[in-house]
């Protein structure tokens, strides 16, 4: 009788056992059925936002000075800024993109604006053909007002703005957005030569700046401004022709030299990147 007993009650825990191995097996399948098809893009959209980023050193242009040591053409470093995307709303956006905006203009900092309609809404920038096809692109109607065409905006991007040119505002920088693009690892550059109290702002509110990313960037001064200018030279921002010919030197957005010194030694001023 007690090896009966003894008997039915392994057999009691012996079902308990695969029981509770079929549940935790279910479980788990449930589980990751939800990590990987029911939240598989919301979850591979936020490790892209931890991606690391790749970035070079700029090398220091190099210095042009006179036979007595004096320093003609210098660099200096400055601060840009740059958007990168990041996993928030629209209104998270709205409101980080008016928060800079309102930043720029307190320090007189340009910023992207080629959306096509004025900063008063009262008037289209561009005309005749140009403006056609912008209004098809953009399913606006052929008679569409400045108005109008703002208020599609307003609308395409969800923004809440206490006045429609503060919205318009706003539009310019996501306007930018969806004509240049930019992703978690590729920034949209908002603004240059940002003064250092600006750069303290935004890194004391960085909260209130989502993917505002602070970088730094070596521009060319002459210190006896046009002093000897024609035999120093300038430069500029590299073409197209020279940037395809020489793709495994420079970036699409870096300066050479034009003229003068600036132009004769350009290879060892430009320096090497890292």
């Amino acid at each position: 009788m007690k090896k009966r007993v003894k008997k039915e009650y392994t057999n009691f825990r012996f079902n308990i056992l695969i029981i509770l191995v079929y549940v935790v097996g279910v479980v788990l399948i449930s589980r990751l059925f939800e990590l990987q098809i029911v939240k598989g893009a919301e979850y591979r959209e936020t490790s892209n936002t931890r991606l690391s980023r790749e970035s070079e050193l700029e090398p220091s242009r190099g210095e042009i000075v006179d036979r007595s040591g004096n320093v003609l053409a210098t660099t200096k470093s400055s601060f840009n800024l740059e958007l990168y995307k990041t996993k928030s709303d629209d209104e998270t956006l709205n409101n980080c993109i008016l928060n800079l905006i309102n930043l720029f203009e307190n320090y007189s900092i340009s910023y992207p604006n080629n959306f096509p309609v004025n900063n008063e809404c009262t008037a289209f920038t561009i005309e005749g053909e140009q403006l056609t096809k912008w209004l098809n692109e953009y399913k606006l109607e052929e008679n569409a007002t400045p108005e109008q065409a703002v208020q599609s905006f307003i609308e395409r991007y969800e923004v809440n703005a206490s006045n429609i040119q503060e919205a318009r505002k706003i539009i310019a920088i996501r306007y930018e957005i969806t004509t240049k693009g930019y992703s978690s690892t590729k920034s949209l550059e908002l603004a240059e030569d940002v003064p250092r109290e600006v750069v303290a702002q935004i890194s004391e509110r960085n909260a209130d700046f989502p993917g505002v990313t602070i970088t730094t960037q070596s521009s060319r001064q002459y210190n006896y401004n046009n002093l000897a200018s024609h035999i120093i030279g300038y430069i500029g921002k590299i073409s197209e022709k020279e940037y395809n010919e020489a793709k495994d030197i420079y970036n699409n957005d870096d300066y050479v030299g034009r003229t003068g010194i600036e132009s004769l030694f350009e290879d060892y001023l430009r320096g090497k990147k890292r």
